[in-house]
C-alpha cells in the first residue's frame, strides 16, 4: 500500500463506522495522529480506541459540520493535537442510511435541505474552518459517489449533493493551490457498510453483475485511494475525481 508519509495529522470527518472509520484507520501509521470527527462522539471514541490499539495516536472529536460554530471548534481543537497544524482532510460525513428514495417530484423539500446542508455545505464548512490550519504540502480529500456518473434513479437529492461535491472540489484546487494543498475527490460505487445493509436487503449482491470486478466493494477498497492522494505519490494532481467503483462505470 501507498506510503501516507507518517509524522503527519490526518482528520477524517463522519469517522464513527463504515467508510469513515476505514479511512480512519488506514492511516494508523507509526507516528501519524488521526483526528476523528462525527456528530455520534461515542462512534468517534470507538474509532479512537481502535486507533490506539494499532499504536497511532488518536483524538475524538464531536462536530456538527453544517454548523460554522462546531467546525470552528473541530479545527482548533485538531490543530492543537496536531501540534499548530493540520496536513489531511477527507471530508466523508454525509448523510446516506435513512434518505428515502422516491421519484423527484416526490422528494420532501425538507430532506433536500437536510441532505444538502450535511454532503455539501458540510464539505464547504470543514474545509473552511481548517483552512487556517492547512500546511503547505497538505491535502484534502473530498467523499463524492459514483452515482454521480450513473444517474441513480429516485435519490436525486443524494447524488446533486455528490455531484456538488465534485464542483466544490475543482473550485477548492485552484484556491487552496496558491498554498501549496492539493484538493481532490473520490467517488466510491456501492460499499458494503452498516449504512447500506440498512439501506436495502441485497446488499451483498447489489449491483455486483454490472461491475468489471465480480465482488461487491468493501470500505477498506476504498482506502488505498485515500492513502495515495494523501501521499507525496499524487503530488501533482489535484481537482481530480478518483473513480473506485470495480468498473461498474464502462459496463
Amino acid at each position: 500500500m501507498t506510503s501516507a508519509a507518517p509524522g503527519r495529522t490526518v482528520l477524517v470527518t463522519g469517522g464513527a463506522g463504515g467508510l469513515g472509520r476505514a479511512f480512519a484507520l488506514g492511516f494508523a501509521d507509526p507516528g501519524t495522529k488521526v483526528a476523528v470527527a462525527d456528530v455520534n462522539l461515542a462512534g468517534a471514541e470507538e474509532t479512537a480506541a481502535l486507533l490506539r490499539e494499532r499504536g497511532a495516536a488518536a483524538l475524538a472529536v464531536e462536530v456538527d459540520v453544517t454548523s460554522p460554530a462546531s467546525t470552528e471548534a473541530m479545527a482548533t481543537q485538531v490543530a492543537a493535537f496536531g501540534d499548530g497544524g493540520l496536513d489531511v482532510l477527507i471530508n466523508n460525513a454525509a448523510v446516506y442510511a435513512g434518505i428515502t428514495r422516491s421519484p423527484f417530484e416526490e422528494i420532501d423539500p425538507d430532506e433536500w435541505d437536510r441532505v444538502m446542508a450535511v454532503n455539501l455545505k458540510g464539505p464547504w464548512m470543514c474545509a473552511r474552518a481548517c483552512s487556517p490550519h492547512l500546511r503547505a504540502g497538505g491535502a484534502v480529500i473530498n467523499i463524492s459517489s459514483a452515482t454521480v456518473y450513473s444517474g441513480s434513479e429516485q435519490w436525486m437529492h443524494y447524488v446533486a449533493s455528490k455531484g456538488g461535491v465534485i464542483a466544490l472540489t475543482r473550485v477548492m484546487a485552484k484556491e487552496l493551490g496558491r498554498r501549496g494543498i492539493r484538493v481532490n475527490a473520490i467517488a466510491p460505487g456501492f460499499t458494503l457498510t452498516e449504512a447500506s445493509y440498512a439501506l436495502m436487503e441485497d446488499a451483498d449482491s447489489y449491483g455486483v453483475d454490472r461491475a468489471a470486478l465480480k465482488r461487491p466493494a468493501q470500505p477498506d477498497d476504498v482506502v488505498g485511494a485515500a492513502r495515495f492522494l494523501a501521499s507525496p505519490d499524487s503530488s501533482y494532481m489535484s481537482g481530480q475525481t478518483l473513480v473506485v467503483d470495480g468498473g461498474r462505470q464502462f459496463i
